[in-house]
């Protein structure tokens, strides 16, 4: 929208001055810095107008007379710092060409459709939305409906991942500011693409977070990792709750963003009458009304409860999706064997109804979640709530076998190529989460097996916070048994070059192979699952934990029934599928016979079946 004045909550100083001066290269830009008063309107507002024949302003607040200035909360651009001037963004100004976007999949909306996470800054060497843009034909080839884009509030410097944002408002200066991401997603668009925008609610970083000095955003009333929670219950909750609502209104009205994906709401500490998720899915839903196209709210929980999708008229928090972490975690102890920490649970219990890994996963892909009002012994308590099989749109939960959190939060960052002992293993635990009724996520390089690790990096410009952040991961996987220089200085810049993709390597031997079977499985995924509502009920899992082969059967009543049957151990093995038609795809020379299909070692094939 075109700005023609500056508004500011800010209920805690006595007296607001703006800083200001017309940017470089503007008509009237003398580089001459001005200070005025701004005018109260009332409950905490202030308010300054831009003068006369300027149309394009750096600015900051002087709260109290007290420097120095401060960047405004509601920031469009932080150009160069997120610690110096605001400069205001005349949205309007953008140039689209999507006025025939009707949304993702042709208006169907993103559930169902084939996301891909993606971070901008380690995309592509250049680390910028111009630079990603010139990738997207890639995705498409490979049949992605929605890009994921990981957070792109402003935050310190020009390295990070983005979820130490402090201007939630801002779009990232050196990924390209706002302009590039709005040729961005228009480019997108362009090719069909959906987008999706990590957003950061819950917290902000630790560098440059000058909110609460303007009014009270934190409250001690509930506490996070991060420290005082974000106040949406306490005094002053109503314009903390509106400030968090636009900003999400913005970027899907003004960015013409498709899908939101909401970071940890379970750290989003609510005790209002209506729930501030609730409050916002009523807000997306008018706006979609508004707009003519649907908007999407993905969210990623750890509370294994589907009364995260369900709608806010039957007393759920109204997401239309949520992350799925159970399907994460049991595919990885299944393909990797790994079961310290979190994985505990998911490579089963000698004494418990799942006694192996295989078991596990069956579990997960039949009823959604391992922890469905079970014991968790990460956590020390009974966790989750049943999935309703039959009433609960499958759809609404996201599976994938990577994300940037599984990856980067690893001590040495490895992907899952770099994790199994045979490249066919990840294979079959793609075919498994792209063919399952769930909708599925890929991380960047996925579809690959990109050699590039993905490590966790930033760039502080305070020594102290630096320490701190380097200190306390070397402290935390050396207590998982790593020496403490074998993790990554997170402020080293080769930490983050050592994660950029390397596209040099999307054609040759192996990688391409792979990419050849993501791209299949994305294709055969389209001829095989409904694209309307889907139901875990329709899936059946028979497995032998010690021949290590499994067999998932999907038989939606609105489409054939097909299997995707995985031999996960050292040999070959003759894998019984009842009623075993057509072999569709598989990794290797899958031959069937008589009641099933053999299978190499570390393989994978799809069958029709019925």
């Amino acid at each position: 929208m075109t700005v023609r004045s500056v508004e500011l909550w800010a209920p805690l100083p006595e007296r607001v001055d703006i800083q200001w001066s017309p940017i470089p290269g503007s008509p009237d830009g003398s580089g001459e810095v001005r200070r005025e008063a701004m005018t109260p309107t009332g409950d905490g507002w202030w308010r300054w107008s831009l003068p006369a024949g300027i149309d394009q302003v750096d600015y900051a607040f002087v709260l109290d007379g007290e420097e120095p200035a401060l960047p405004d909360p509601r920031s469009a651009w932080q150009p160069g710092s997120v610690h110096g001037p605001s400069r205001t963004v005349d949205t309007a100004a953008f140039t689209w060409s999507d006025a025939a976007w009707a949304g993702p999949r042709d208006g169907a909306g993103s559930l169902g459709g084939v996301f891909y996470e993606l971070h901008v800054g380690t995309f592509t060497p250049e680390g910028t939305f111009d630079a990603a843009a010139r990738r997207l034909d890639h995705l498409a080839a490979l049949g992605v409906d929605v890009v994921e884009v990981m957070p792109v509030a402003a935050f310190p410097t020009d390295r990070g991942w983005g979820y130490d944002g402090v201007g939630l408002y801002a779009v990232q200066d050196s990924y390209g500011g706002p302009a590039a991401f709005a040729r961005f997603v228009d480019a997108c668009h362009a090719r069909g693409l959906g987008v999706c925008l990590d957003v950061v609610e819950n917290h902000l970083g630790a560098s440059g977070n000058y909110l609460s000095r303007f009014g009270p955003y934190f409250t001690e009333a509930h506490h996070t990792p991060w420290g005082a929670a974000v106040n949406l219950d306490d005094d002053g909750s109503p314009e903390v709750r509106r400030f968090l609502v636009e900003n999400a209104l913005r970027w899907l009205r003004d960015f013409h963003v498709d899908v939101l994906r909401l970071d940890a709401v379970h750290e989003l500490q609510d005790d209002s009458p209506q729930h501030y998720l609730a409050q916002l899915s009523a807000a997306v839903a008018a706006l979609a009304v508004e707009l003519g196209r649907p908007l999407d709210l993905v969210a990623e929980s750890d509370l294994n409860d589907t009364g995260m999708v369900t709608p806010v008229t039957d007393g759920g928090r109204g997401m239309t999706a949520q992350w799925d972490d159970d399907v994460h975690h049991a595919l990885h102890v299944a393909l990797t064997g790994e079961t310290q920490g979190y994985y505990a649970d998911f490579g089963g219990t000698a004494d418990g109804p799942e006694r192996g890994p295989l078991a596990v996963l069956a579990k997960v892909l039949t009823h959604g979640f391992l922890h469905d009002g079970t014991y968790s012994s990460f956590r020390g308590s009974t966790w989750g709530r049943p999935v309703d099989r039959v009433g609960v749109d499958a759809r609404r939960l996201l599976g994938y076998l990577q994300t940037h959190d599984q990856v980067g939060n690893r001590a040495a960052g490895e992907r899952i190529s770099a994790l199994v002992a045979d490249p066919g293993l990840q294979a079959a635990g793609a075919a498994l989460y792209l063919l399952a009724p769930t909708t599925p996520m890929l991380f960047m390089g996925e579809e690959w097996a990109a050699s590039t690790p993905w490590q966790f990096f930033t760039s502080f410009e305070e020594d102290w916070l630096a320490g701190a952040v380097r200190d306390g991961r070397r402290a935390e996987f050396g207590s998982h048994g790593w020496a403490s220089l074998e993790v990554p200085d997170p402020q080293d810049p080769a930490t983050r070059d050592r994660s950029v993709l390397d596209w040099a390597e999307v054609g040759q031997g192996e990688h391409a192979r792979m990419l050849r079977w993501y791209t299949d499985l994305v294709a055969l995924r389209r001829r095989l699952v409904p694209a309307g509502p889907t139901r875990l009920a329709d899936v059946a899992v028979t497995l032998d934990e010690d021949a290590r082969w499994l067999v998932l059967r999907h038989a939606p009543g609105s489409a054939p029934a097909y299997a995707v049957a995985v031999n996960l151990g050292g040999e070959p093995c003759q894998v019984p599928v009842a009623d075993a038609g057509e072999v569709l795809l598989s990794w290797s020379s899958a031959q069937r016979s008589a009641g099933g299909v053999r299978l190499p070692a570390a393989s994978v094939a799809v069958l029709a079946v019925g």
